[in-house]
């Protein structure tokens, strides 16, 4: 079993920057992909960023040349820097890790972009 946590959510001003942070927990040999996806009020949930275990990664459209996905697989730990934030980008973020074919995702944790 593989636990899903974030962490570094909150309440940032357009143009401000945020970090957020997934850990995965649990008895873990190696992690193939780890991503953050969002899904705001009334969406359905779209992908941010994926990295995969050679360290290739993938972004969503929106956030392309504004986010940073990376990760440090000793600690089974993905980061996502965000910078540029546009109200647009206000949305529950969820961490997904995925673990021998299976999907693990974490409870979310709440970005809020507003002046």
């Amino acid at each position: 079993q593989v636990q899903v946590v974030e962490s570094g959510g909150g309440l940032v001003q357009p143009g401000g920057s945020l970090r957020l942070s997934c850990v995965a927990s649990g008895t873990i040999f190696r992690i193939s992909t780890m991503g953050w996806y969002r899904q705001a009020p009334g969406d359905q949930r779209e992908l941010v960023a994926e990295i995969h275990s050679g360290d290739s990664t993938n972004y969503g459209d929106s956030v392309k040349g504004r986010f940073t996905i990376s990760r440090d697989s000793a600690k089974n730990t993905v980061y996502l820097q965000m910078n540029s934030l546009k109200p647009e980008d206000t949305a529950v973020y969820f961490c997904n890790v995925l673990y021998w074919g299976r999907n693990y995702w974490g409870q979310g944790t709440q970005v809020i972009v507003s002046s």
